[in-house]
């Protein structure tokens, strides 16, 4: 499925997503990853239930700061441990879960609008 809305080019866009993959920015990634409007990294995450406050150690520092992040929990919504998400906000960042799929949407729609957004996304 194409997602992509009109970007400016320097930024990252997500392409399409699938089973156990991402193609952002025209590189495919097999595995989980974190997504900034300047760059792509791997996320060495395996499953939801690994998720804590060490693995949100990248969006807490990035530069410029992230405002919102969208995290796909996979192919289904699943709610974010209370103190991971009070973590994020004393950082100053709003998370926001939902599904894959539709994490990868927003992300680009927010992308396109200038927003200081990231994505931390688990694949489906």
């Amino acid at each position: 499925m194409d997602i992509t809305p009109l970007i400016p080019a320097d930024r990252q866009v997500i392409d399409t997503y699938g089973p156990g993959r991402f193609r952002i920015s025209n590189t495919l990634y097999e595995t989980a990853v974190l997504v900034f409007p300047d760059r792509t990294l791997l996320w060495d995450i395996r499953t939801f239930d690994g998720l804590d406050t060490a693995s949100f150690q990248a969006v807490r520092t990035a530069e410029p700061p992230v405002e919102l992040l969208l995290l796909g929990c996979g192919p289904r919504m699943q709610l974010l441990p209370a103190a991971v998400r009070q973590d994020l906000r004393r950082a100053g960042i709003v998370v926001e879960a939902m599904d894959t799929p539709a994490a990868c949407r927003t992300y680009n729609v927010l992308l396109a609008e200038g927003r200081r957004v990231a994505a931390a996304l688990l694949p489906i």
